[in-house]
Protein backbone atom coordinates (compact mmCIF):
# COMPACT_ATOMS: atom_id res chain seq x y z
CA UNK A 1 0.00 0.00 0.00
CA UNK A 2 1.71 3.27 -1.51
CA UNK A 3 0.73 6.20 -0.65
CA UNK A 4 3.06 8.66 -2.29
CA UNK A 5 1.99 12.42 -2.38
CA UNK A 6 0.40 12.34 -5.51
CA UNK A 7 -1.65 9.62 -4.57
CA UNK A 8 -2.67 12.06 -1.57
CA UNK A 9 -3.81 14.87 -4.31
CA UNK A 10 -5.37 12.13 -6.48
CA UNK A 11 -7.96 11.62 -2.89
CA UNK A 12 -8.68 15.02 -2.94
CA UNK A 13 -9.51 15.90 -6.35
CA UNK A 14 -11.72 12.63 -6.73
CA UNK A 15 -13.92 13.72 -3.43
CA UNK A 16 -14.39 17.08 -4.64
CA UNK A 17 -15.47 15.62 -8.54
CA UNK A 18 -17.33 13.27 -6.62
CA UNK A 19 -18.91 15.36 -3.50
CA UNK A 20 -21.45 17.07 -6.41
CA UNK A 21 -23.62 19.55 -5.08
CA UNK A 22 -23.54 23.55 -5.41
CA UNK A 23 -21.07 25.05 -7.68
CA UNK A 24 -19.85 27.36 -4.48
CA UNK A 25 -19.78 24.74 -1.82
CA UNK A 26 -17.81 22.35 -4.03
CA UNK A 27 -15.11 24.80 -4.77
CA UNK A 28 -14.97 25.29 -1.04
CA UNK A 29 -14.96 21.57 0.03
CA UNK A 30 -12.39 21.24 -2.88
CA UNK A 31 -10.24 23.94 -1.41
CA UNK A 32 -10.72 22.24 2.36
CA UNK A 33 -9.69 18.79 0.75
CA UNK A 34 -7.03 19.76 -1.15
CA UNK A 35 -5.21 21.87 1.67
CA UNK A 36 -5.24 18.59 4.02
CA UNK A 37 -3.98 16.95 0.86
CA UNK A 38 -1.15 19.44 0.26
CA UNK A 39 -0.66 19.43 4.09
CA UNK A 40 0.03 15.68 4.19
CA UNK A 41 2.37 15.09 0.73
CA UNK A 42 4.48 17.96 2.57
CA UNK A 43 4.11 15.55 5.79
CA UNK A 44 5.07 11.88 4.34
CA UNK A 45 8.22 11.78 3.06
CA UNK A 46 9.26 9.70 -0.17
CA UNK A 47 11.02 6.40 0.55
CA UNK A 48 13.26 5.42 -2.64
CA UNK A 49 14.98 1.80 -1.10
CA UNK A 50 13.20 -1.42 -2.24
CA UNK A 51 11.92 -3.61 0.52
CA UNK A 52 13.73 -6.26 1.41
CA UNK A 53 13.96 -9.80 0.13
CA UNK A 54 12.73 -12.53 2.74
CA UNK A 55 12.18 -15.47 0.07
CA UNK A 56 13.88 -18.60 1.34
CA UNK A 57 13.06 -21.81 4.10
CA UNK A 58 12.04 -20.95 6.98
CA UNK A 59 11.98 -23.80 9.81
CA UNK A 60 14.23 -26.10 8.04
CA UNK A 61 15.11 -27.69 11.43
CA UNK A 62 11.42 -29.09 11.38
CA UNK A 63 10.86 -32.17 9.55
CA UNK A 64 8.32 -33.35 6.74
CA UNK A 65 7.49 -31.85 3.04
CA UNK A 66 7.74 -27.68 3.24
CA UNK A 67 4.84 -26.00 3.05
CA UNK A 68 4.91 -23.66 -0.14
CA UNK A 69 3.57 -20.36 0.68
CA UNK A 70 3.18 -17.66 -1.72
CA UNK A 71 2.77 -14.03 -0.20
CA UNK A 72 0.75 -10.87 -3.10
CA UNK A 73 -0.34 -8.04 -3.45
CA UNK A 74 1.24 -4.62 -2.66
CA UNK A 75 4.01 -3.10 -0.67
CA UNK A 76 2.29 -4.26 2.73
CA UNK A 77 2.66 -7.48 1.53
CA UNK A 78 6.32 -6.69 0.17
CA UNK A 79 7.34 -5.13 3.18
CA UNK A 80 7.88 -1.74 2.29
CA UNK A 81 9.25 0.03 5.04
CA UNK A 82 10.75 -2.79 6.98
CA UNK A 83 14.99 -2.39 7.50
CA UNK A 84 15.81 -5.96 7.01
CA UNK A 85 14.11 -9.31 5.59
CA UNK A 86 13.23 -10.68 8.95
CA UNK A 87 11.24 -7.78 9.56
CA UNK A 88 8.82 -8.39 6.51
CA UNK A 89 5.43 -8.88 6.80
CA UNK A 90 5.93 -12.33 4.73
CA UNK A 91 8.49 -13.71 6.83
CA UNK A 92 6.39 -13.20 9.93
CA UNK A 93 3.95 -15.34 8.23
CA UNK A 94 5.89 -17.69 7.28
CA UNK A 95 8.12 -18.24 10.53
CA UNK A 96 4.64 -18.43 11.84
CA UNK A 97 3.31 -21.02 10.07
CA UNK A 98 6.15 -22.93 10.47
CA UNK A 99 6.88 -22.94 14.29
CA UNK A 100 2.27 -23.54 14.35
CA UNK A 101 2.73 -26.64 11.82
CA UNK A 102 5.83 -28.05 13.07
CA UNK A 103 6.87 -28.24 9.37
CA UNK A 104 9.62 -26.03 7.29
CA UNK A 105 7.70 -23.47 4.98
CA UNK A 106 9.27 -22.19 1.53
CA UNK A 107 8.03 -18.57 1.08
CA UNK A 108 8.04 -16.90 -2.19
CA UNK A 109 7.10 -12.70 -2.02
CA UNK A 110 5.65 -11.69 -5.38
CA UNK A 111 4.01 -8.88 -4.36
CA UNK A 112 4.93 -5.16 -6.31
CA UNK A 113 5.49 -2.00 -4.59
CA UNK A 114 2.73 0.72 -5.72
CA UNK A 115 0.48 -2.65 -7.01
CA UNK A 116 -3.54 -2.13 -7.75
CA UNK A 117 -5.15 -5.03 -8.00
CA UNK A 118 -5.23 -5.25 -11.87
CA UNK A 119 -1.41 -6.04 -11.22
CA UNK A 120 -2.59 -9.49 -8.68
CA UNK A 121 -3.29 -11.59 -12.02
CA UNK A 122 0.23 -11.65 -13.00
CA UNK A 123 1.52 -12.30 -9.74
CA UNK A 124 -0.96 -15.31 -9.64
CA UNK A 125 0.66 -16.41 -12.86
CA UNK A 126 4.01 -16.29 -11.42
CA UNK A 127 3.08 -17.78 -8.28
CA UNK A 128 1.15 -20.30 -9.40
CA UNK A 129 4.62 -22.07 -11.04
CA UNK A 130 6.08 -22.50 -7.57
CA UNK A 131 2.94 -25.29 -6.78
CA UNK A 132 1.96 -23.05 -4.18
CA UNK A 133 -0.32 -25.10 -0.58
CA UNK A 134 -1.31 -21.80 0.28
CA UNK A 135 -1.44 -17.67 -0.71
CA UNK A 136 -1.84 -14.85 1.43
CA UNK A 137 -2.77 -11.53 -0.64
CA UNK A 138 -2.95 -8.15 0.46
CA UNK A 139 -4.35 -5.47 -1.73
CA UNK A 140 -6.81 -2.65 -1.79
CA UNK A 141 -4.90 0.40 -0.70
CA UNK A 142 -3.82 1.58 -4.05
CA UNK A 143 -6.83 1.04 -5.85
CA UNK A 144 -8.50 3.24 -3.11
CA UNK A 145 -5.91 5.87 -3.98
CA UNK A 146 -6.18 5.83 -7.53
CA UNK A 147 -9.98 5.72 -6.73
CA UNK A 148 -10.07 2.38 -8.95
CA UNK A 149 -13.98 1.44 -9.57
CA UNK A 150 -14.66 -1.10 -6.95
CA UNK A 151 -16.10 -3.51 -9.63
CA UNK A 152 -13.15 -2.93 -11.66
CA UNK A 153 -10.83 -3.52 -8.47
CA UNK A 154 -12.78 -6.87 -7.42
CA UNK A 155 -12.67 -8.50 -11.12
CA UNK A 156 -9.15 -9.13 -10.68
CA UNK A 157 -9.08 -9.93 -7.16
CA UNK A 158 -11.69 -12.73 -8.01
CA UNK A 159 -9.96 -13.72 -11.06
CA UNK A 160 -6.82 -14.19 -8.89
CA UNK A 161 -8.57 -16.16 -6.12
CA UNK A 162 -10.76 -18.19 -8.42
CA UNK A 163 -6.88 -19.20 -10.16
CA UNK A 164 -5.19 -20.09 -7.30
CA UNK A 165 -8.54 -22.02 -6.23
CA UNK A 166 -8.22 -24.01 -9.22
CA UNK A 167 -5.13 -25.31 -8.76
CA UNK A 168 -6.18 -26.42 -5.11
CA UNK A 169 -4.27 -23.84 -2.99
CA UNK A 170 -5.39 -22.47 -0.26
CA UNK A 171 -6.34 -18.43 -0.32
CA UNK A 172 -6.43 -15.76 2.66
CA UNK A 173 -6.67 -11.90 1.96
CA UNK A 174 -6.00 -9.33 4.07
CA UNK A 175 -8.59 -6.68 3.14
CA UNK A 176 -8.25 -3.05 1.91
CA UNK A 177 -6.88 -1.24 5.79
CA UNK A 178 -8.44 1.98 6.74
CA UNK A 179 -6.48 4.72 4.61
CA UNK A 180 -8.30 7.32 7.31
CA UNK A 181 -5.67 6.01 10.41
CA UNK A 182 -2.61 7.20 8.18
CA UNK A 183 -1.61 10.11 10.63
CA UNK A 184 -0.63 12.68 8.05
CA UNK A 185 -4.06 12.91 6.80
CA UNK A 186 -6.15 15.36 8.71
CA UNK A 187 -10.07 15.82 8.35
CA UNK A 188 -12.33 15.66 5.82
CA UNK A 189 -9.74 13.70 3.89
CA UNK A 190 -9.25 11.17 6.42
CA UNK A 191 -13.09 10.76 6.60
CA UNK A 192 -13.22 9.84 3.13
CA UNK A 193 -10.55 7.73 2.94
CA UNK A 194 -11.65 5.59 5.77
CA UNK A 195 -15.46 5.27 3.76
CA UNK A 196 -13.85 4.55 0.86
CA UNK A 197 -12.04 1.97 2.52
CA UNK A 198 -14.37 0.01 4.18
CA UNK A 199 -16.53 -0.13 0.95
CA UNK A 200 -13.12 -1.88 -0.43
CA UNK A 201 -13.16 -4.05 2.06
CA UNK A 202 -16.85 -5.08 2.38
CA UNK A 203 -17.04 -6.00 -1.36
CA UNK A 204 -13.52 -7.74 -0.99
CA UNK A 205 -15.16 -10.04 1.94
CA UNK A 206 -18.02 -10.89 -0.48
CA UNK A 207 -15.92 -11.54 -3.69
CA UNK A 208 -13.23 -13.78 -2.03
CA UNK A 209 -15.29 -15.64 0.25
CA UNK A 210 -17.94 -16.37 -3.02
CA UNK A 211 -14.70 -17.15 -4.73
CA UNK A 212 -13.65 -19.62 -2.65
CA UNK A 213 -10.97 -18.09 -0.06
CA UNK A 214 -10.90 -16.69 3.49
CA UNK A 215 -10.36 -13.00 4.58
CA UNK A 216 -9.41 -11.47 7.50
CA UNK A 217 -10.36 -7.35 7.65
CA UNK A 218 -7.82 -5.65 8.56
CA UNK A 219 -9.31 -2.31 8.82
CA UNK A 220 -7.95 0.16 11.77
CA UNK A 221 -6.36 -3.24 13.14
CA UNK A 222 -3.11 -1.37 13.98
CA UNK A 223 -4.78 2.28 14.94
CA UNK A 224 -4.49 2.03 18.33
CA UNK A 225 -0.47 0.77 18.58
CA UNK A 226 0.24 3.13 16.10
CA UNK A 227 -1.12 6.49 18.10
CA UNK A 228 0.47 4.84 21.13
CA UNK A 229 4.04 4.03 19.77
CA UNK A 230 3.92 5.88 16.22
CA UNK A 231 8.25 5.89 16.85
CA UNK A 232 8.37 1.79 17.11
CA UNK A 233 5.11 1.34 14.91
CA UNK A 234 5.77 3.45 12.02
CA UNK A 235 8.84 3.16 8.87
CA UNK A 236 10.85 6.21 8.45
CA UNK A 237 8.22 7.38 6.10
CA UNK A 238 5.19 7.77 8.99
CA UNK A 239 3.15 6.05 6.57
CA UNK A 240 4.37 2.37 6.03
CA UNK A 241 4.88 0.44 9.18
CA UNK A 242 7.67 -0.92 10.50
CA UNK A 243 8.92 -4.50 11.47
CA UNK A 244 7.10 -4.38 14.48
CA UNK A 245 4.05 -3.14 12.52
CA UNK A 246 4.26 -5.61 10.04
CA UNK A 247 4.63 -8.44 12.87
CA UNK A 248 1.37 -7.14 14.16
CA UNK A 249 -0.17 -7.51 10.75
CA UNK A 250 1.24 -10.76 10.87
CA UNK A 251 -0.75 -11.62 14.08
CA UNK A 252 -3.95 -10.89 12.71
CA UNK A 253 -3.35 -13.00 9.39
CA UNK A 254 -1.96 -16.23 10.63
CA UNK A 255 -4.55 -18.12 12.73
CA UNK A 256 -6.73 -17.72 9.79
CA UNK A 257 -3.54 -19.06 7.24
CA UNK A 258 -2.92 -21.72 9.98
CA UNK A 259 -6.68 -22.47 9.94
CA UNK A 260 -7.11 -22.66 6.05
CA UNK A 261 -4.43 -25.76 5.89
CA UNK A 262 -5.81 -27.10 8.43
CA UNK A 263 -9.49 -27.65 8.89
CA UNK A 264 -11.91 -28.18 6.77
CA UNK A 265 -13.62 -25.47 4.01
CA UNK A 266 -17.15 -25.77 6.00
CA UNK A 267 -16.89 -25.80 9.91
CA UNK A 268 -19.05 -28.84 11.24
CA UNK A 269 -21.54 -28.77 14.20
CA UNK A 270 -23.14 -24.91 13.17
CA UNK A 271 -26.97 -24.38 14.38
CA UNK A 272 -29.85 -26.41 12.16
CA UNK A 273 -31.88 -23.75 11.32
CA UNK A 274 -30.95 -20.27 10.16
CA UNK A 275 -32.88 -18.13 12.42
CA UNK A 276 -30.54 -20.28 15.56
CA UNK A 277 -27.61 -19.28 12.81
CA UNK A 278 -28.35 -15.53 13.32
CA UNK A 279 -28.05 -15.56 16.81
CA UNK A 280 -25.67 -18.43 17.89
CA UNK A 281 -22.28 -17.61 19.27
CA UNK A 282 -20.23 -19.42 16.23
CA UNK A 283 -21.67 -15.73 14.10
CA UNK A 284 -22.96 -17.26 11.54
CA UNK A 285 -24.73 -14.58 9.20
CA UNK A 286 -25.83 -14.01 5.45
CA UNK A 287 -22.49 -13.46 3.69
CA UNK A 288 -23.31 -9.28 2.64
CA UNK A 289 -23.69 -8.81 6.47
CA UNK A 290 -20.77 -10.99 7.38
CA UNK A 291 -18.60 -8.64 5.09
CA UNK A 292 -20.48 -5.50 6.50
CA UNK A 293 -19.59 -5.93 10.12
CA UNK A 294 -16.11 -7.13 9.44
CA UNK A 295 -15.21 -4.18 7.53
CA UNK A 296 -16.22 -2.48 11.02
CA UNK A 297 -14.66 -4.88 13.27
CA UNK A 298 -10.48 -5.50 12.71
CA UNK A 299 -9.33 -8.52 13.16
CA UNK A 300 -12.26 -10.78 11.84
CA UNK A 301 -12.27 -13.46 10.01
CA UNK A 302 -14.81 -14.88 7.15
CA UNK A 303 -15.34 -17.76 5.64
CA UNK A 304 -17.67 -20.25 4.18
CA UNK A 305 -20.29 -21.86 6.46
CA UNK A 306 -23.36 -24.23 6.17
CA UNK A 307 -26.63 -24.11 8.09
CA UNK A 308 -27.88 -27.55 7.97
CA UNK A 309 -26.20 -28.80 5.14
CA UNK A 310 -26.79 -25.79 2.60
CA UNK A 311 -24.65 -23.02 1.51
CA UNK A 312 -27.02 -20.52 1.21
CA UNK A 313 -30.14 -19.22 2.86
CA UNK A 314 -32.53 -16.38 1.90
CA UNK A 315 -29.73 -13.83 2.58
CA UNK A 316 -27.57 -15.46 0.53
CA UNK A 317 -24.36 -17.64 0.96
CA UNK A 318 -23.64 -18.49 4.63
CA UNK A 319 -20.62 -17.12 6.21
CA UNK A 320 -18.98 -17.40 9.81
CA UNK A 321 -17.15 -14.27 11.18
CA UNK A 322 -14.40 -15.86 13.96
CA UNK A 323 -12.15 -13.21 15.82
CA UNK A 324 -9.11 -16.11 16.51
CA UNK A 325 -6.71 -15.57 19.41
CA UNK A 326 -2.71 -15.87 18.52
CA UNK A 327 -1.29 -17.12 21.77
CA UNK A 328 2.54 -17.05 20.31
CA UNK A 329 4.77 -15.43 17.48
CA UNK A 330 7.73 -16.72 16.79
CA UNK A 331 10.92 -14.65 18.01
CA UNK A 332 12.88 -12.50 15.48
CA UNK A 333 15.41 -14.79 14.84
CA UNK A 334 13.13 -17.33 13.57
CA UNK A 335 11.64 -14.76 11.29
CA UNK A 336 15.25 -15.41 8.89
CA UNK A 337 14.87 -18.22 6.48
CA UNK A 338 17.98 -20.66 6.70
CA UNK A 339 19.05 -19.77 2.50
CA UNK A 340 21.22 -23.47 2.86
CA UNK A 341 18.71 -25.70 3.41
CA UNK A 342 16.67 -23.43 0.49
CA UNK A 343 19.60 -24.08 -1.85
CA UNK A 344 20.09 -27.80 -1.30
Amino acid sequence: MKLQSEQVKRIATAAAVGGGGVAGAGVLFYGLVLGQALLARKTIPQVVSPPPRADGLYGADFGGEPVRLVVLGDSSAAGYGAESPSETFAAAVAAGLAEQLQRPVRMRCLAVVGAESKGLPPQTEVALRQRPDIAVICIGGNDVTHRVRIPTAIHHLVRSVRMLRDAGVEVVVGTCPDLGTIRPIQPPLRWLARHWSRQMATAQTIAVVEAGGRTVSLGDLLGELFYAEPDRMFSLDRFHPSGAGYLAAAQAILPTAVAALTEPDHPAGLPATAEDALTAGEGVRSLPQAAAEAAHSPGTEVSAAQVAGHDRGPGGRWAQLRRRVWLRLPQQSARTPDRTAEAA
